[in-house]
């Protein structure tokens, strides 16, 4: 790929000349060059967050969750305990394996400043210590129907209606769970909540700029402070254990063995709502292993993370039309990349460019083949529905990215760099309105709710991608307790 130029090889027992800088054969662009420029990006495109931007997040976050406990009260349908799975970066952003074709176009620093993805199960199958088998024989791979067969006669009454229901020969009758019914009664649901939280206005309390149903995903953007949160909020069907389909690829071997434990990678997954491409929309979900992802990623290096967040800065526009290449299918060629090449080439700390190289390389190679495996179910190919001219397109973009690397990545950091400007004008703006702590009235800064804001701060730059869990009584929605991984906060 890179080839040193600059020395000759000498005579044997000869010292050796010192070596020029390295060149990709492809573009010409030097390697040093290109690793400069994507730390650049790294520096632009990682946030640092002061107190008063965590105490932000928290009163948004606590916002969310005060909101789905009401939710909750409504129809009693969502689960009374229940457990989140809150991710860094929006549904947009590749972090859930979901369609983005029905999903409006929001841009950082122009719509929003941070962005979140949030599953919430509305069902939970918790009690399995085997394989789950799921009925995927209407479905492609990869995608299941859900009976609610596998649940008690309270919960079948519950979710009547937002089943589908088949009549069978012999007189029974089988409820579909339907995410899309699902996702229309959550998207109600929470505008009426909402509309109830906004007649009665507190102060501290955020902004409800924007409340949008995109396909099966429900996004919020909060105004608080100086700061607006994207909240990609995810209806899920939540389950413990391993599902069968999937069982094969434990037995393989992966770059994580002996870094995380296999109790750790397959703790448990998710139905998630989007159909396979000829699937039934009204009846189809996707198996979702966001919890493993988070686990998988503590064993990918700083560096190779550093590649795919530019890489994924420069497609993610230039592929967005017609939809065909996601963040998420980049992601899955890194998994893939991490189990493919050897653990101390993936570990240098000055190969960014190299990988950067790697993937969209891997990215073409994907492309003009219609292949891209799913990492956990390798016989499920994400790109099999695509149109031969939509992947020559696809590929012929990439190939002028490939063909100049150095160009596409000045414009990934002068696009970063302008949604950090809009955010610090909006920031400057609002810099006489600091919100309030929430609890305290306005009152002490030391109250309990900076404090946490404080450790917040702590453990966001801390455990950057890990799995939060939170866990929530709809009695008393102002005491969420955490979860980072296996830390109980």
């Amino acid at each position: 790929m890179a080839a040193p130029i600059g020395s000759k090889p000498g005579p044997p027992g000869a010292p050796s000349k010192p070596a020029g800088p390295e060149l990709d054969f492809r573009s010409g662009a030097r390697t040093e060059e290109l690793n400069k420029l994507i730390q650049e990006f790294t520096k632009h495109d990682q946030r640092e967050y002061d107190d008063q931007r965590a105490l932000e997040i928290h009163t948004a976050k606590d916002f969310i969750f005060s909101m789905l406990g009401m939710v909750q009260k409504l129809d009693q349908k969502l689960p009374v305990a229940n457990e989140y799975l809150l991710l860094s970066g929006g549904v947009r952003e590749g972090v859930v394996d979901l369609d983005l074709d029905e999903l409006n176009v929001y841009a950082r620093g122009t719509d929003y400043d941070m962005d979140f993805t949030l599953l919430v199960p509305a069902l939970k199958l918790h009690d399995r210590n085997q394989p789950v088998t799921l009925d995927m024989r209407h479905s492609a791979l990869c995608h299941s129907w859900l009976s609610l067969r596998l649940f008690d006669e309270g919960t079948i009454s519950k979710w009547k209606d937002c089943c589908t229901i088949v009549d069978h020969i012999n007189g029974a009758t089988n409820y579909f769970f339907s995410p899309t019914k699902v996702a229309d009664w959550f998207y109600d649901s929470i505008s009426i909540v909402l509309s109830e939280i906004q007649k009665k206005p507190q102060r501290g309390m955020p902004k409800v700029e924007k409340v949008e149903k995109n396909g099966t995903i429900i996004s919020i953007i909060l105004g608080v402070g100086s700061s607006r949160m994207l909240y990609d909020i995810v209806p899920v069907v939540s389950f413990k254990g391993w599902p069968a389909v999937a069982q094969s690829w434990l037995m393989e071997n992966h770059f994580w063995d002996g870094k995380i434990t296999e109790e750790e990678v397959i703790s448990g997954f998710y139905l998630v709502p989007a159909c396979s491409y000829k699937g039934k929309k009204d009846n189809e979900w996707r198996l979702s292993f966001a919890r493993s992802e988070v686990q998988l990623k503590k064993c990918i290096s700083s560096s190779l993370m550093q590649a795919y967040q530019a890489c994924k800065a420069i497609i993610i526009k230039l592929l967005s039309r017609p939809k065909a290449i996601s963040p998420y299918h980049l992601r899955s060629m890194m998994l893939w990349a991490c189990d493919r090449l050897p653990a101390n080439y993936l570990a240098q700390e000055d190969y960014a460019a190299h990988f950067l190289l790697g993937l969209i390389d891997d990215l073409q190679h994907c492309l003009v083949n219609k292949m891209c495996p799913n990492y956990f179910i390798p016989q499920c190919n994400m790109l099999e529905h695509l149109s031969e001219e939509t992947v020559m397109l696809h590929a012929r973009k990439l190939s002028s990215v490939r063909s100049d690397p150095a160009e596409h990545l000045r414009t990934a950091i002068e696009h970063v760099k302008a949604a950090n400007r809009l955010t610090l004008e909006l920031q400057r703006r609002g810099s006489t309105s600091s919100i309030p702590s929430p609890q305290s009235d306005g009152g002490d800064p030391n109250q309990p709710d900076d404090r946490l804001a404080k450790k917040l701060q702590q453990l966001v730059t801390e455990n950057p991608g890990k799995s939060i869990s939170v866990f929530i009584n709809p009695d008393d929605v102002t005491r969420p307790h955490f979860r980072i991984d296996d830390k109980f906060f």
